[in-house]
């Protein structure tokens, strides 16, 4: 089974172009290969739990800028950091290409 790199649709496996979003397909294209991270979890866990309102664990998957600006606001007044301990936690945190970080 494949999936577009870009939006994620199911593919058939002789797909070129994606239907949904008109991407080009690769011939490798997997959904365990193009959407998980290569960052491990329990580091974006722990660096989120006690380092967040720092946004260390931005830096961590290569997020910068959304490093820099928790570093200024203090995690968004906690409200920031508590969105990404729980986004974390269901497995849906992004690193800065847009994979998802998954406990493997």
């Amino acid at each position: 089974m494949k999936f577009c790199t870009k939006c994620g649709a199911e593919l058939h496996d002789e797909a070129v172009i994606c239907p949904k979003c008109g991407c080009a397909v690769s011939p490798a294209s997997n959904a365990l290969d193009n959407s998980i991270s290569d960052k491990n979890w329990v580091t974006t866990f722990l660096l989120c739990f006690f380092l967040g309102i720092l946004g260390v664990h931005r830096f961590y998957v290569g997020r910068v800028g959304s490093g820099i600006a928790m570093i200024l606001t203090m995690g968004g007044l906690g409200i920031w950091l508590f969105v990404d301990f729980i986004v974390i936690i269901c497995g849906n945190f992004k690193d800065k290409y847009g994979k998802v970080i998954k406990n493997k």
